[in-house]
């Protein structure tokens, strides 16, 4: 089957043509013909070489899958074969104490496809069957569009939703608004009636996230912005209830003093370096809390599809390249300047 991987780290040009094995479905598990896949930082991120990273080479990125269900494994109910599916990327062990919890995502085992584990840049994928969330029968919505959903829905659906706790009338600041996780959050805290402040490189940007919702915008190159934060009338001198963070080093000191007194600061990546700097006296003087998350639990996708499916989230497709143009996709990623996600189109079958 048709695929693009690595055999090396590198930049854009490392990712190469593969002609790899058909999966075949173990015991609980299904092969999805992959109509889409949609490109993520870490692919970039992964693709230039992380430290501690264990992969088998060739490796075939790609985190977000939605597709139809060719075949099913040992155990697998049949109803599954045919059904328009998208994918959770984290995969877990299923039988430990977090996964039984409902936190799957802490799993000792956890792996996500794409970056510890082989990915959707490729005509299939072989995934357990726990990892499928049917989309809606009669959904119009493309493949190309539901592939633009799990990941980013799901790390900012556990940021604000169950880590946050975002409630109506929250004042959240949302770092990089025209990213995709950005503005997954910015929807989600509109969903859940908050304010939300957005902060972004381009003007065109800022113009998409006031379209979605947005009460303000302000410019994250602007080196005033955390004081126009502030002289925004609904933020004043006390502050933003959550801070929706994934930039890191550039912002983060900036984020902790622009939270309220027992304000929230979530923060699931460090785009802009992971050696951040904080003055220790604004967390315990005015009790901030700094919460950690990453990715969401196989149940969250559950809520999330049905929401997408009747328009209360909207997934945000910037451009969409073919898989074989996956070097050119990475390199216009790697620009910012799209407003939500880019993917690929693998197949060109009915709805992809």
């Amino acid at each position: 089957m048709r695929a693009i991987g690595l055999y090396e780290h590198g930049g854009p040009e490392v990712l190469v043509p593969l002609d790899l094995p058909e999966p075949e479905p173990g015991p609980g598990e299904v092969v999805v013909d992959v109509a889409a896949c949609a490109v993520n930082r870490l692919d970039l991120w992964v693709r230039g070489g992380l430290p501690n990273l264990r992969i088998a080479y060739p490796h075939v990125l790609g985190s977000d899958v939605a597709g139809t269900v060719r075949a099913v494994g040992p155990g697998v109910d049949e109803t599954w074969m045919g059904r328009r599916v998208v994918v959770n990327p984290g995969l877990s062990c299923g039988a430990c104490e977090s996964c039984l919890s409902g936190w799957d995502n802490l799993c000792p085992r956890y792996r996500i496809l794409g970056e510890n584990a082989p990915g959707g840049y490729a005509e299939r994928i072989a995934v357990p069957v726990t990892n499928l969330v049917p989309i809606p029968e009669g959904d119009t919505r493309s493949l190309v569009e539901w592939a633009a959903v799990p990941l980013v829905f799901l790390t900012a659906w556990q940021m604000l939703v169950v880590r946050a706790k975002v409630a109506p009338g929250d004042v959240v600041l949302v770092h990089a608004v025209g990213s995709g996780v950005g503005s997954a959050g910015l929807q989600i805290a509109r969903l859940f009636g908050a304010r939300v402040i957005g902060l972004a490189s381009t003007d065109a940007k800022l113009e998409r996230a006031r379209a979605r919702g947005a009460e303000a915008t302000l410019r994250s190159d602007d080196p005033e912005w955390p004081a126009k934060v502030r002289a925004l009338p609904f933020v004043g001198k006390r502050g933003v209830d959550v801070v929706f963070e994934h930039v890191g080093a550039a912002t983060f000191a900036d984020s902790i003093k622009l939270a309220r007194r027992g304000g929230v600061v979530v923060t699931c990546g460090a785009s802009s370096g992971f050696d951040a700097r904080v003055d220790l006296r604004h967390v315990f003087f005015r009790q901030i809390q700094i919460l950690g998350s990453t990715m969401g639990s196989k149940a969250l996708l559950h809520r999330i599809v049905p929401l997408v499916a009747r328009g209360a989230l909207t997934p945000e497709v910037d451009r969409v390249f073919s898989l074989e143009d996956a070097a050119e996709a990475h390199r216009y990623l790697d620009r910012r300047t799209q407003y939500g996600k880019v993917v690929l189109q693998v197949s060109a079958g009915e709805n992809a």
